[in-house]
């Protein structure tokens, strides 16, 4: 059975939660959402969404260089948070640690790519913080409203249902391929990585999903969660030309390298995973048709247990727990995790 204790980062998520009070107003349990959703207000006709993040392990990496992707993506992994249970943002606070040996045109920079991401969302930062640090974290609030009819989480699809992506995926993971494989920046530039929280979409999205996550730590770890919630098979189509980003796959292509292990990285690009009952389909998809958005389907539920990917010989099964655990197990050597997935990909053949 796969159950969330397999993986390394459920587990150590666990042992902090289990310190803590529990509040009465909380609507969801840990791991069930994306942002936090709180009873509010007397008539309790709206859900607060509420969630943090920060960006810092991708800058002491390296895999950020320039200030102005680490202030972008500050402010959109924070609202891609509240695009997955469908809220409408009320703003973001941020927090802004930074060594003092930093000039004031690169703490600029960043600002300039926070305003940036906020402007392109048509939200705001509200207020926030600032500190002097030996290693540079910049952390977002961000809360939003949700309509209590409208709630929607990780748990609560069904077998029949299809699975889509809100878009192309794989941008996030090539970024990550070019920096951690130290291959020439032309590959997939840093200023190529500008993901887009799905704000509009979301809201669209919670009328019609029965369950939702963002893609922020890769697809195929959001599908390993959602299967573990949600204890259902999920079946991923080899449709690899419309689920992946097209630059993304020109790298695979290159590399000589399967095009799905894009999707299996820990870093994502803050695309909505979500699925949907056959019988909203069509209404669905004519709602996308009016604000000009063309989710991709990617695959189906069915009854079952585990990840699979539906390949022309057949289903293959992904050990999807290996792969997120790889991540942690071999985060000090980028190396040895870049060699371990390619060659369990080499092993399944796929």
């Amino acid at each position: 059975m796969n159950t969330m204790e397999k993986i390394l980062e459920n587990l150590d998520i666990n042992s902090w939660v289990q310190n803590f009070n529990r509040s009465p107003l909380q609507e969801n349990n840990p791991h069930e959402s994306d942002a936090e959703l709180i009873q509010i207000g007397e008539d309790n006709s709206h859900l607060l969404a509420i969630t943090i993040d920060s960006v810092a392990e991708e800058i002491t990496k390296g895999l950020y260089k320039d200030p102005f992707t680490m202030g972008w993506v500050t402010v959109m992994s924070n609202f891609s948070d509240l695009a997955a249970v469908g809220a409408k943002p009320l703003g973001i606070v941020v927090s802004v640690s930074i060594e003092s040996t930093r000039s004031k045109a690169f703490c600029q920079n960043i600002a300039q790519g926070m305003s940036a991401a906020c402007r392109k969302l048509g939200v705001f930062i509200l207020g926030g913080d600032t500190n002097t640090t030996r290693t540079i974290s910049l952390t977002g609030c961000a809360i939003g409203l949700v309509p209590q009819n409208k709630k929607v989480t990780r748990i609560g699809c069904k077998a029949g249902d299809f699975l889509f992506l809100s878009g192309c995926a794989g941008c996030g993971n090539a970024i990550a391929l070019v920096h951690l494989a130290k291959l020439p920046e032309e590959y997939f530039p840093e200023s190529s990585y500008r993901p887009i929280a799905r704000i509009k979409e979301g809201q669209l999205i919670r009328n019609y999903a029965t369950c939702c996550m963002d893609t922020s730590d890769g697809v195929i770890h959001t599908l390993d969660q959602l299967m573990r919630l949600n204890k259902k098979q999920f079946i991923l189509n080899n449709n690899w030309d419309e689920i992946l980003n097209p630059s993304a796959s020109e790298i695979c292509k290159s590399l000589n390298i399967p095009s799905w292990l894009l999707l299996a990285g820990v870093h994502g690009e803050f695309e909505l995973c979500f699925t949907i009952h056959p019988k909203d389909i069509s209404e669905f998809i004519q709602a996308a048709k009016k604000i000009d958005w063309d989710p991709v389907l990617i695959g189906e539920i069915k009854e079952g247990d585990g990840v699979k990917i539906n390949n022309k010989d057949g289903l293959v099964a992904i050990d999807t727990a290996f792969i997120r655990n790889l991540s942690i197990n071999a985060s000090q050597n980028p190396q040895d995790y870049i060699k371990g997935l390619i060659d369990y990909a080499s092993k399944l053949g796929i």
